[in-house]
């Protein structure tokens, strides 16, 4: 059994952990608990196994060394993700394992394209986009979570997420250094727009719908959709903005486009 899948099963034979303080009502964590910490379970094998499939394209592409083990680091961070979400799971009242889709574990290649312009999509796309949105919204959540093993969890999750984030950008800073420089930044300038876009529907879609969201799912590290669509916003702003404007891509135009 992979080391990782040890991890998860083992979390299932953990004991009972105490979540509540004396005084406090026992209640069970809701559905929706249950549901979000084994989504966020598939959420980061995936995304080990898209980051061991990029490190394995950065060795192909002769990548800087410190690229590459960072790729490997994160691999490492996301199964322990996933070992403490699903930990957080369990702890919630939830039985069995996530339901992994096998065709999103794995990157694709544009076969007419070089390698390195599939390097620089899921860069951009996954990390420069998705982990940079992601430490702040991990941060908003983490600051209404109280039960214990949720919170510990988020806290793990925070601190590795900006050093993931950190990542991309270096790669992508790495990339544009590259003999092929050049044709990268045409593509990053062309597909940007979409790439917004892309995001911008997974957290803040036209038809947002809010769902009254309880204190105690709150507790467990939960938080309504609209704040995802705020924290977005901030990242547009705070970060999106002046990363590519560092690196010679005007992102505000982008998002007109």
């Amino acid at each position: 059994m992979a080391r990782g899948a040890r991890a998860v099963h083992a979390a299932q034979r953990q004991p009972p952990i105490e979540l509540w303080s004396p005084g406090m009502k026992r209640s069970p964590a809701s559905k929706r608990v249950q549901l979000e910490w084994l989504r966020r379970v598939e959420a980061e094998y995936r995304s080990a196994a898209i980051t061991q499939h990029l490190t394995l394209w950065l060795i192909q592409i002769g990548a800087s060394p410190d690229l590459i083990h960072d790729g490997l680091r994160i691999v490492k961070d996301e199964l322990a993700h996933a070992s403490l979400s699903h930990r957080t799971y369990v702890a919630a009242g939830g039985t069995g394992g996530p339901t992994l889709a096998r065709e999103s574990l794995a990157l694709v290649r544009r076969d007419a394209d070089p390698l390195e312009n599939d390097v620089l999509r899921v860069c951009v796309d996954v990390y420069c986009l998705g982990e940079t949105v992601a430490v702040r919204l991990f941060k908003e959540l983490r600051e209404r979570c109280s039960v214990p093993t949720a919170r510990r969890a988020l806290d793990r999750v925070l601190k590795d997420e900006v050093r993931h984030r950190d990542f991309g950008w270096a790669l992508l800073g790495w990339l544009f250094e590259t003999p092929h420089a050049e044709a990268l930044r045409a593509i990053v300038e062309k597909e940007l727009p979409a790439s917004l876009r892309r995001i911008r529907r997974m957290y803040a879609p036209d038809e947002l719908r809010e769902e009254p969201l309880s204190p105690a799912d709150a507790a467990w590290g939960l938080m309504p959709v609209a704040r995802y669509a705020a924290q977005l916003e901030k990242t547009f702003e705070r970060d999106y903005i002046p990363r590519f404007a560092k690196l010679g891509i005007d992102a505000r135009a982008a998002t007109r486009t």
